[in-house]
């Protein structure tokens, strides 16, 4: 393991934004008196998602709102290589993973596209101060070799070029497609499915629709809800000259409370749910909580048919 210790250069203090000074109270009440240190983790992650790493004011400031030692909160910080120790870029830091797997399918690679586009050393800011990078240990998707995570994603199935085409868009204020970059949904065989060929195109990777959705595969957390996109919604079914609502119960997956709740985001037709995008239905399962049921139950593909010639209709 190598020798990790503090900036050399410290920011005079840290605060806690008034939304994750809440979240932070919210975690400590989770944990029996006597036993708040067990929240020191969450607690140092949000704070490092604030400001983007980790100072020592930070740990002061934790180890006083756990009634900790500092060194204890500097003990978790060097342990752990979530925790950036230094600055990172305002945009994203890059961690390209060099253990074996990747290492043999092409990281070396990567790491010259982070040398030549970023900065020549690791942890060192790109000129712009918008990146920064390092080589880090296994990230466990060695079967999607080589990989590097970003923000909060996992960009798979790399070549240099791939690398550096998503450090442009990055730059540019976009947010890259994570997950494999070869067309593969997951982890299945490079030449395409064996077996289980149901419903896996691209689009419905929940997790990557998700990230789209929000936006924020290397935003950091404020303590804010994230924005969520919802659907996109036609005039109340009642104003003058609207049609009658269809009844979204029709559709498999669909009771009385969710399609109560599919009204209460404008959603009154068959047309609305057929034209989603992966983003839009990812954005609506999370806002009814449907766990997975929109992709499951395969919401849009029955909407398309009970819509008929209709379904490029209302937006």
């Amino acid at each position: 393991m190598s020798l990790r210790r503090l900036h050399h250069t410290q920011p005079e203090s840290f605060a806690f934004t008034p939304a994750n000074q809440a979240w932070a109270a919210a975690q400590i009440r989770k944990y029996p008196e006597g036993r708040q240190a067990s929240a020191v983790i969450p607690i140092l992650w949000r704070a490092q998602e604030q400001d983007g790493w980790v100072t020592r004011p930070m740990i002061e400031t934790v180890a006083g709102m756990l009634d900790l030692a500092r060194i204890r909160v500097l003990e978790v910080a060097t342990f752990y290589f979530m925790f950036h120790l230094q600055p990172v870029g305002s945009i994203a830091h890059i961690q390209v993973c060099g253990t074996t797997s990747c290492m043999i399918c092409g990281s070396e690679d990567l790491i010259g596209v982070c040398q030549k586009k970023i900065a020549p050393e690791p942890h060192q800011l790109s000129p712009d101060g918008k990146f920064s990078w390092e080589e880090v240990e296994c990230l466990g998707a060695c079967s999607n070799a080589p990989m590097a995570q970003i923000g909060k994603d996992y960009y798979e199935d790399l070549t240099a070029r791939k690398l550096a085409m998503i450090l442009a868009t990055l730059a540019k204020g976009a947010v890259p497609v994570p997950g494999p970059q070869n067309g593969r949904y997951a982890s299945e065989p490079i030449k395409g499915l064996t077996s289980l060929k149901g419903e896996r195109a691209h689009d419905t990777n929940a997790s990557i629709a998700l990230a789209l959705a929000r936006g924020d595969t290397v935003a950091r957390i404020t303590g804010e809800a994230p924005p969520i996109i919802v659907a996109k919604s036609p005039p109340a079914p009642e104003a003058a000259g609207q049609a009658a609502p269809d009844d979204l119960k029709r559709i498999k997956g669909v009771g009385p409370k969710l399609e109560t709740a599919l009204n209460g985001l404008g959603v009154f037709h068959y047309d609305q749910i057929a034209n989603w995008s992966a983003a839009e239905a990812a954005s609506a399962d999370e806002r009814l909580k449907a766990r997975g049921r929109i992709a499951r139950d395969g919401w849009i593909e029955q909407a398309k048919a009970l819509a008929g010639p209709n379904s490029a209709g209302r937006g």
